[in-house]
């Protein structure tokens, strides 16, 4: 289908757009190319041919308009930024009902260590600097979140496939973008915050998208 690579191709542009409209200071540049990113991404699991399965295409569709909601609740003036957390905890519960009906069972247990202690850390970083009504959504969210990159590995050891490892890094992108914009927003701002959040935010979103497709 040749219209895939052609939302791709728009997906990478106005991505680069709206990091463009970041660092330029354009907002409104901002407020048009940041939500069309993840709407064609959206576009694209819609349409990619042979699904793995119906499910799993509308839990990855979901998730991603979810996604864009949360997307577009970070971007009104006034910062609603529990609304766009809740937006996104929910997209993590989609993915997480797409990856884990293509589990015969629960991931082995060995497997939730390394994102039990990497959410863990992330936590001992930000509580000191998390306003006390923000600590247990925050907490709830660094939860669905690894339960999501938790769900996905469960995934790629089931099957093995170029699907489900894209599927994978998607989820692993996912968690480094959110713990770099939790980095940024509560313990320690840096320049390349917005471009490296933005960067894997949708790279991981696009891989994610990519993993409706049977290969």
């Amino acid at each position: 289908m040749l219209l895939i690579p052609f939302l791709a191709m728009a997906v990478a542009a106005s991505a680069l757009l709206a990091v463009a409209g970041e660092y330029g200071g354009k907002r409104r540049l901002v407020y048009a190319a940041k939500p069309l990113t993840t709407a064609l991404i959206l576009a694209m699991a819609a349409l990619a041919p042979g699904a793995v399965s119906p499910l799993y295409r509308w839990a990855v569709v979901l998730g991603l308009a979810l996604s864009l909601a949360g997307d577009v609740f970070l971007l009104l003036p006034r910062d609603r930024f529990v609304a766009g957390l809740a937006s996104f905890f929910a997209a993590h519960l989609c993915y997480v009902a797409a990856f884990g009906s293509q589990l015969a069972g629960v991931p082995p247990a060995w497997t939730v260590l390394p994102f039990a202690l990497y959410a863990a850390l992330l936590l001992r970083i930000l509580w000191p600097h998390l306003p006390p009504g923000l600590r247990v959504p925050v907490t709830a969210y660094a939860a669905v979140l690894s339960a999501m990159a938790w769900a996905a590995l469960g995934q790629w050891l089931r099957h093995g496939d170029a699907r489900s490892a894209l599927a994978f890094a998607g989820a692993a992108l996912f968690v480094a973008s959110d713990s770099l914009l939790a980095a940024d927003r509560f313990a320690r701002p840096f320049p390349a915050a917005r471009a490296l959040v933005l960067g894997t935010y949708w790279a991981a979103q696009l891989l994610i998208a990519a993993s409706v497709a049977r290969g």
